[in-house]
């Protein structure tokens, strides 16, 4: 098969993952083979200056002529090629290349050849898709994975030689799956049957047993792969969350670069998110190459997938994610465009990353403070996002440069790197855990910490009081509990009651807990008192409880608690003396003048790539009139921005890498200083003191 095209199995420049850095990515529709204009595509790979591409090739639907039985050909394939066509063209502007592959669902003659292939129900029914009848789910723990899917991705690479497979939904059955393997397995490893419900009994041993059989399964594919060309891969597609399904011993050594399926804003999700994603993936894997995928279409429970998002929308978030290292990488469903208006938008985005690549490419991106990233323990108590989106958000407001640390990825050691670390609401902490941040804390490292956190261990149960208490400066006196019309007092004098004057209290919480403390407690909550009839709204007694706790400590760090819901409330009803508080309480517990800061009016998401006698301050500009609603109409330049650098040596040079002119900076007491007249959605500021 192809044997006109032997060029295409030379192997693989051993370093592809790391040059590949501009992705566009063509997901075929079935009909597609009758009328895609390959011309177009490549065209628009040229004009974005896209380097890489991920092309629908087999799985659920083989878009070339596959010679293995049960492996659907599109009835619309004909004697045509449509995967080897786009993967020649691509091959002629140098560009590596990827094949996907989806598995998560077979047609019915599969099916019904290969029954043992299906996820099953607790009944042991077969589970027909919930979007397509007819056809079949999966089930990731059965041959059809071990070995038919091996050997579709075998004969993709045999035959046209490409740099890697990309599997998405490659987990094939996302619930619990009672196929015979399945149970076979879980009971051999653990003992025990599978778990009757999600977050029921035997969830823990569940969640364990499904992230190592998964990664086991990665590394079957990867090795399939790397056996007929040695620096070729297999790349899964790892959803929102870097190795949300992966045992990280598991995942590291198979995954040359990661994949983040965040495509888009779902409701009114801000569009800092986009560069969250990159954050995330670093705080597992901190030195390992990521890139983000952009749809060109909306992104919400509606399913719009073959339409076409708001132009500045996408561009943004093609943006916001490079700037925070993940990099670009736009997908589009179906090869018919019968809708154009992403394309420009696309182009522009990753023009942009072009301009800045030479610069950025070789800095690492720093913060001095960090957010803990409860991944892990998310799979083990249910919950939302709102305690960190708060956080999140209010760092951004308040320009603080800051990065994720996951808790899988938590030592000492990683830990120091930060001034400051940040629990937003981290309620499941391992002894092991606390014992960490304890350690973090004695070496002279800050701590802000809210609500429930450390109150649980990793597997849920509740401890008696904080495993984090003695740190903290709190003891447990009363659980959480609900409350409306809540208040905190300003107290004791102390810099967290900065930007409050004109007021002696603020809102406080919607969930609060009852704490003692002997240390400093700047606000204090006020006991309740009636919301109606309004005759009966008024305070009866003094403020008692703590409700903010300070601490310095011997070795040198600060600690600060928050005992409510304070992300979770600031992101529901966006009350800036919240935001203050938390920014507040950041700046404090860091005890110095950042390395960096930007100041000015708008709303900025900041990154700092930082190398060793040089630093890159990206500015994205997210300032417009539905800033938190999600949607961008459109970007409203920015008005005039001061950047402030801590530098080495003598007057460094400084570079506006977008708008393509230098600054004349003035250096006092070691740090630079420079304006930036407007910026549009992006501005980078390279402040290079090498040559001084």
């Amino acid at each position: 098969m192809h044997t006109e095209h032997e060029n295409r199995v030379a192997d693989s420049d051993p370093d592809w993952p790391l040059a590949a850095t501009r992705w566009a990515q063509i997901t075929l529709a079935e009909d597609d083979p009758a009328h895609f204009d390959a011309d177009f595509w490549l065209r628009l790979m040229r004009d974005s200056k896209a380097n890489a591409t991920c092309i629908s090739a087999g799985g659920y639907v083989a878009y070339y002529p596959t010679q293995l039985e049960y492996h659907y050909r599109s009835k619309f394939l004909g004697d045509t090629d449509p995967f080897g066509t786009l993967v020649d063209g691509a091959r002629g502007l140098g560009m590596s290349v990827m094949a996907r592959v989806d598995p998560h669902a077979i047609h019915a003659d599969a099916a019904a050849a290969h029954p043992e292939w299906l996820a099953r129900d607790r009944d042991g029914n077969p589970i027909e898709h919930w979007a397509y009848p007819g056809i079949w789910l999966t089930c990731a723990f059965t041959p059809y994975h071990r070995e038919f899917v091996t050997e579709v991705i075998r004969e993709i690479v045999r035959e046209y030689g490409v740099d890697a497979v990309f599997a998405n939904r490659w987990e094939g059955y996302y619930g619990i799956s009672y196929s015979e393997d399945a149970q076979r397995s879980f009971r051999d490893e653990t003992g025990l049957e599978l778990p009757a419900e999600e977050h029921g009994e035997g969830w823990p041993e569940y969640v364990a047993w499904r992230r190592r059989r998964l990664g086991q399964l990665v590394g079957i594919w990867d090795q399939a792969v790397r056996d007929l060309r040695p620096h070729a891969r297999f790349v899964p597609n790892m959803g929102a969350l870097a190795a949300r399904d992966l045992a990280r011993d598991l995942a590291e050594p198979v995954a040359p670069l990661f994949i983040i399926d965040k495509q888009g804003r779902h409701g009114i999700e801000a569009p800092w998110a986009a560069g969250r994603n990159g954050k995330r993936n670093r705080g597992v894997f901190p030195d390992r190459p990521v890139r983000l995928i952009t749809s060109v279409g909306p992104e919400h429970k509606y399913r719009w997938k073959d339409s076409v998002a708001p132009p500045e929308e996408t561009k943004t978030w093609i943006v916001d994610g490079f700037a925070h290292g993940a990099l670009p990488w736009f997908t589009k469903f179906n090869a018919s465009v019968p809708d154009q208006r992403w394309v420009r938008p696309v182009v522009e985005a990753f023009n942009l990353h072009a301009s800045v690549e030479p610069v950025l490419k070789d800095l690492r991106i720093t913060a001095e403070v960090a957010v803990l990233d409860p991944t892990r323990t998310g799979q083990l108590r249910a919950g939302d996002n709102d305690h960190e989106d708060g956080f999140y958000h209010a760092l951004v407001e308040a320009r603080v440069p800051f990065e994720f640390v996951s808790d899988q990825a938590m030592t000492v050691e990683r830990l120091s790197g930060f001034k400051v670390v940040v629990l937003a609401n981290a309620e499941q902490l391992s002894d092991d855990q606390c014992a960490i941040l304890r350690s973090y804390v004695d070496g002279g490292g800050s701590l802000v910490a809210a609500y429930q956190s450390s109150l649980y261990d990793e597997n849920g149960t509740r401890r008696t009081d904080f495993g984090l208490g003695d740190v903290l400066g709190v003891r447990l006196t009363e659980a959480s509990r609900a409350v409306q019309n809540n208040y905190i007092a300003l107290t004791d004098a102390h810099p967290l009651n900065a930007g409050f004057e004109g007021t002696t209290r603020i809102i406080g919480g919607t969930h609060i807990i009852g704490v003692a403390s002997d240390v400093v407690t700047p606000f204090r909550f006020v006991p309740d008192f009636p919301d109606l009839p309004m005759e009966e709204v008024y305070q009866r007694d003094a403020p008692d409880k703590p409700a903010v706790v300070c601490t310095e400590n011997a070795q040198g760090g600060r600690t600060v608690y928050f005992p409510f819901d304070l992300g979770a409330i600031f992101w529901e009803a966006l009350q800036s003396d919240h935001g203050r508080l938390i920014a507040n309480a950041v700046s404090w517990a860091l005890g110095k003048t950042p390395e960096v800061t930007v100041e000015g009016p708008g709303l900025v998401d900041v990154a700092v790539h930082r190398g060793e006698s040089e630093v890159a301050v990206a500015l994205v500009n997210l300032t417009n009139p539905m800033a938190m609603r999600g949607a961008i109409r459109e970007t409203l330049p920015l008005p005039p921005q001061t950047i402030s650098v801590a530098v080495q040596g003598a007057v460094p040079k400084v570079r506006l890498l977008v708008a393509g002119v230098d600054l004349e900076p003035e250096v006092v007491d070691g740090r630079v200083e420079v304006v930036i007249p407007t910026a549009g959605l992006l501005e980078v500021v390279h402040v290079d003191w090498s040559q001084a």
